[in-house]
């Protein structure tokens, strides 16, 4: 087994990383260098390192800056493809959510329940209850179920399982489960795993333009926007693994040919948990007249979401509007008992998703176009991937791979289907020993399960940095979901290299809060300041440039179009790296 150390994202891991990826000559390639920091990128690169495979994989901000950041937070199959009738894309889900929560990331990837609230007694309890037995019944071929089986909910029981819902509207409801997950902190443990496996991983560092030997793409140039340095990386073959970026990206590297992703924004608010009363880790789902909206439980309060909207704008530049807000407000408002407003909203994110665009067209509703993901060669040496969803993300990886690869390494197969995320090995032991770990450092119930789910059984090596220090064990003062060690942790083994990383995506407190992190800044910054070696001058330009950047994007939840709010995101002064732009 690899060992763990060998998947510290420390500085001066990433200085080792780097001088490893100068050193992938035309003479000494990697075999597989990955493009792309998200879930894509990270999935293919664990992928081809695990088949023994010498691996890069750079990203132009942070691990998961983009679209996979910033999802609803679900590992599902997707029900509301089965109305598409995209049985295979939702039997394909269901799979991988089912070997992500027994096998590969359980310490990741949780179940969780949900209610359907029927309006008509008859035709949705008909409809529904047989698309949602339809659902169940994909989960249960040819393997052990993975979550319970749905049960249908009469008036009463519905009420009981979740008082928050409008009885007067809500004439009975179906129960039934899909899971859960932290999206960032997923993909930046697929990172660490793949650098576990050997993979050379640089994150702020962006591709510049790609070599070339002929029509044979050969690696890429790079800038390391930390340093500034631009140096070349060789690859035997090259994955692009761009996301709505995809476009940019064939068009740098001079593709004749490529794959058309359209860009479809999708916001989510969060509002505080006692707000909407409901049975523990139990949500929503209900239908819009566009798509779904889902109200699911997140630690000590709800995420709400989400929109589907053409995005037409800098995809740089993404911000919700005042309208969007409004919209998702009004449909949860349709199945609530007490009303919500604009006031009991403490966070807003949104992002893009990268929906795959068979035929090149202007206008239409991107709600229509299929998340099945495609592999394509857009330059010899150049594999890109698009489409799918954040679900079946192993199988995205496996297939580019084996794509990427066939021609160089027939016959390397994956391993994925058995391999363990980081974390993963250990974790049902910290479970079992849980509430004596709890009692051994001062921990609530509730600070025990959010630390297992945020790492699983790397939760040794932060409890490590408390006992060499305890003051490491003390809250957060303007965050206190978080430990101290929490950040020092962060910046020593996960990746961090700015303010923004670990306010936005290593903790979530650009939602969790209604200060949007900005009061919890100062504190944060001088505890990366000592392990990152910044100065005061440093830290202080970082917690202005994220104060900036929140600003922003508060003036942009006031406008009524997307061009306001991606022209306000745009203005901001000094946007924190790995929030915005690529």
């Amino acid at each position: 087994m690899p060992s763990l150390r060998e998947s510290l994202l420390s500085p001066s891991a990433r200085s080792e990383h780097i001088d490893r990826l100068k050193a992938a000559t035309a003479e000494n390639p990697l075999d597989v260098l990955v493009v792309g920091g998200g879930v894509n990128g990270a999935g293919a690169a664990f992928d081809a390192a695990t088949r023994g495979l010498s691996v890069g994989v750079v990203e132009a901000a942070d691990w998961a800056s983009g679209t996979s950041s910033k999802s609803s937070k679900l590992m599902h199959g997707g029900l509301r493809y089965l109305q598409m009738l995209d049985f295979k894309l939702v039997a394909e889900a269901l799979r991988e959510r089912d070997l992500l929560i027994e096998r590969t990331a359980p310490h990741l990837v949780h179940p969780i329940k949900f209610v359907f609230p029927f309006f008509k007694k008859v035709v949705d309890r008909a409809f529904i209850g047989s698309g949602v037995m339809l659902y169940d019944a994909m989960q249960m071929v040819g393997r052990k179920r993975a979550v319970p089986m749905h049960r249908h909910l009469l008036h009463d029981k519905m009420l009981e399982v979740f008082p928050g819902l409008d009885g007067e509207k809500i004439v009975g409801a179906l129960e039934y489960y899909d899971a859960q997950m932290d999206d960032a902190r997923f993909v930046m443990m697929l990172v660490r795993s793949a650098a576990q496996y050997g993979a050379a991983a640089a994150n702020y560092t962006r591709v510049l333009d790609y070599l070339h030997e002929g029509e044979q793409v050969t690696g890429v140039r790079v800038r390391d926007e930390e340093s500034g340095e631009e140096f070349d990386i060789h690859a035997r073959t090259t994955i692009l693994a761009g996301g709505v970026w995809t476009g940019e990206q064939q068009d740098l590297a001079g593709a004749d040919a490529g794959l058309e992703v359209l860009a479809s924004k999708g916001v989510h608010i969060s509002v505080a948990k006692d707000r909407i009363p409901a049975a523990p880790d139990t949500g929503v789902i209900t239908q819009t007249e566009k798509s779904v909206l889902f109200l699911i439980p997140w630690d000590e309060y709800w995420v709400i979401g989400t929109t589907d909207t053409p995005w037409e704008q800098d995809v740089d530049d993404v911000s919700a509007t005042g309208k969007d807000i409004d919209y998702i407000i009004e449909h949860a408002n349709a199945v609530l008992k007490s009303d919500l407003t604009r006031e009991d909203v403490i966070g807003v994110y949104s992002g893009l998703r990268p929906l795959l665009q068979p035929v090149k067209k202007s206008g239409g509703s991107s709600t229509k176009v299929s998340r099945e993901h495609t592999v394509m060669q857009v330059e010899p040496g150049l594999s890109a991937i698009a489409g799918g969803k954040f679900t079946t993300y192993r199988v995205m990886a496996e297939d580019v791979v084996d794509f990427a690869i066939k021609d160089v390494f027939p016959g390397r197969r994956s391993l994925t289907t058995s391999v363990p995320i980081i974390g993963a090995q250990g974790y049902q032991e910290l479970v079992r020993d849980k509430s004596a770990i709890a009692a051994r450092y001062g921990f609530d119930a509730v600070r025990m399960d959010r630390l297992l789910f945020r790492y699983g059984a790397l939760l040794t090596d932060v409890l490590a940095l408390i006992d060499e220090d305890s003051e490491l064990g003390t809250p957060l003062a303007h965050a206190p979901r978080y430990l101290r060690a929490e950040i020092v942790y962060a910046a020593r083994a996960e990746g961090v290299r700015h303010l923004a990383d670990v306010i936005e995506r290593r903790t979530r407190l650009d939602y969790e809060t209604s200060d949007r992190g900005v009061d919890a800044a100062e504190e944060i910054a001088q505890i990366l300041a000592a392990e990152l070696d910044w100065d005061e001058a440093r830290a202080q330009a970082e917690v202005s440039a994220y104060s900036a950047h929140i600003a922003a994007r508060l003036e942009g939840e006031t406008t009524a179009s997307d061009e306001a709010a991606a022209a306000a995101v745009a203005a901001a002064p000094g946007t924190p790296a790995g929030s915005a732009g690529r």
